[in-house]
Parts: C-alpha cells; structure tokens; sequence
C-alpha cells in the first residue's frame, strides 16, 4: 500500500532534517525549505497533509496556509512554531489550520495528531456531507459555504464542522468540552478562544435570520436554537 504523502515546509536544516527522518518511516515526505517553493509544490504533489513551520523566508508559514486553503479546503493542515503567543495560534486556526504545535515538541504527540488528522480526513472523503437549510440560506458542508440567492458566504473548516455540529443537535445543549472533543480531539485553553471565535462569526452570518440564535449557557456550553 503506498504511503500517505506530507508536504513539509520548514526553513531551519536541523529541525527540518530531523522530523522528516523520523517521519518518512511512516509517510513519504516531501520537504521545502521555504513557504514559496511549497506552494509552487502543492498544486502538484496531491497532498494528503500538510505541515508548515510560520517563520520562513519568501512567504511565511501563515501566508502559505492561506494559499493553500484558496486551493484546498479539505486538506490537513498543522501548523509546528517557535511562535508560543496565542494571537498567533488564534490567527493559524482562524485560517483555517487543524492544529498548533509549538516547537520544541514531542515526535511522539506529532505522529499522533497526523494519524488523526489523516482518518478523519479519510472519513471525509467516504462520508458526503448533506445540505442543510438555515432560515433563508443553504448550508453546503462539504464545500465549508452558506449561501442563498443573493450571495455566498465562505466558510474555514473549522467553522463549517462547527455549524454541522450545531445543527446535527440543534435546539440541544452541548457541553463546552464535547464541541472541543469534536473538533479538535482534545478541550484545551487556546482551542477555547478559538472556539469563541468561531461562534462569533456564526452569530454575525444569521444576524440576520429570525429564529435563528447561538445561546450561551454560561459554565455549560452552548445552544443552537433554530426554528426552521
């Protein structure tokens, strides 16, 4: 059977040689040492994950994400930084990355997160996602977008799994930690602010619609109240 295929992006040799050797054991990994020539790469290579250092030359690790996902929104994404500030986490996951690892890190929990990502990817791709009708608009959840007749609304990953989530238990209460679990395989402080972020997009889209709201239940979680 052949091998999931990695794309790699990281500028420092040492780190970079490192990883892809324990890595390549498992995966066939293709390695660049900057953000411009992974891009160059990706449309090419037929990708199942991707994983990008932030701080490189020619293009950083945020801008490539962002240009990957203008190509690919299904793809895995996992970000490996130096970076430790939450804005910076926030921003690589509001982007629409899977997850933020922060260097130095254990090549054991990397090896894990790519497994994850890699089956739930695959799930995917065997499971299509329907369409649901929010108010006035459609929610297409495979192609992470809300639109009606006048517009169209995009969507990262994350949010679209997100208003999935809500509107396969809508008018139910879900705990905090289980959306965590859901989205993330773990409930942790900075998946938390992100989370938040997320919810606030989805209010600010059905702003509009009556009938239609995302309730906080403070110490518990949240409620997707939805009447039509």
């Amino acid at each position: 059977m052949s091998k999931y295929k990695i794309l790699y992006a990281e500028d420092d040799e040492t780190i970079a040689f490192l990883t892809k050797d324990h890595l390549e054991s498992y995966y066939d990994v293709h390695h660049f040492p900057d953000g411009e020539s992974a891009l160059h790469a990706f449309p090419k290579g037929d990708f199942d994950l991707c994983i990008l250092d932030i701080m490189m030359p020619k293009m950083d690790g945020f801008e490539l994400a962002e240009a990957i996902r203008a190509k690919d929104q299904e793809v895995p994404i996992l970000f490996l930084s130096a970076k430790t500030l939450k804005e910076d986490r926030i921003r690589g996951l509001k982007i629409g990355a899977d997850d933020y690892l922060v260097k130095p890190f254990s090549i054991e929990e990397l090896m894990l997160k790519i497994e994850i990502f890699l089956k739930r990817s695959q799930k995917k791709i065997a499971t299509p996602s329907p369409f649901y009708s929010i108010g006035n608009y459609q929610f297409d959840a495979a192609n992470y977008r809300v639109f009606n007749e006048t517009e169209t609304i995009s969507l990262t990953q994350r949010e679209s799994d997100l208003l999935k989530l809500f509107l396969d238990h809508k008018n139910q209460v879900l705990k905090r930690e289980d959306i965590l679990k859901a989205l993330w395989g773990e409930d942790d402080y900075f998946m938390g602010r992100s989370l938040d972020v997320f919810i606030s997009r989805l209010r600010k889209i059905f702003a509009n619609q009556d009938g239609i709201t995302i309730e906080n239940l403070h110490g518990i979680g949240f409620k997707f109240n939805c009447t039509s």
